[in-house]
């Protein structure tokens, strides 16, 4: 089911989302949530969405990139599912990307991200998760992982400067930020 995206504003984008128990993973309710997360991202063109996006305050967040319109500079994205994510970095690098946020509308701005990072969680299976992250997909997991913490990426913006509508970032700064992308890429992906 599509669900509604909340917006800033909505109380559960500042909460701290709450441990969903091992056991209740495969229960009609948390597969019932993923499969809802899964399909409304699809359905808004995001690269990921939280529970807390959808007003549920459940440490859950899916992600996955493929041909996708609003971002077709990252890299693909196989689908992914992370329950109770930990999220570790890599390295002390950081890279300056812009994001985007399908609770923050026609609005983007420049974060800093550890763009090699170690995501350990589990699937919607229940299994367990341990995966490495690489470049400006890294970026994604994190911003992913903030929402469970009651972190908006507009918390987190460099140079409040950096605030522009989307399409001011496709008219003057999108040519710049897919360079940068590419040399991120190169830098940590190979």
């Amino acid at each position: 089911m599509i669900r509604e995206i909340v917006e800033i504003g909505h109380p559960t984008l500042r909460e701290m989302a709450q441990e969903v128990p091992v056991d209740e993973i495969p229960s009609k309710w948390v597969q019932e949530l993923i499969d809802d997360l899964i399909e409304t991202k699809r359905f808004a063109n995001g690269a990921g969405l939280a529970a807390p996006q959808v007003a549920e305050p459940w440490r859950i967040f899916v992600a996955e990139v493929g041909n996708n319109p609003r971002y077709p500079y990252k890299p693909p994205i196989p689908l992914t599912v992370v329950i109770n994510p930990q999220i570790s970095f890599n390295t002390e690098d950081r890279m300056s990307v812009y994001e985007g946020c399908l609770s923050i509308p026609n609005l983007r701005g420049i974060v800093n991200r550890c763009p090699d990072v170690r995501v350990e969680g589990r699937d919607q299976n229940g299994d367990l998760v341990d995966k490495t992250v690489r470049g400006i997909s890294a970026g994604t997991f994190q911003h992913e992982d903030d929402h469970l913490n009651g972190i908006l990426y507009t918390d987190l913006v460099t140079d409040a400067k950096s605030l522009c509508t989307w399409g001011e970032f496709e008219r003057r700064y999108e040519g710049d930020f897919r360079e940068s992308v590419q040399e991120i890429e190169a830098r940590y992906v190979g």
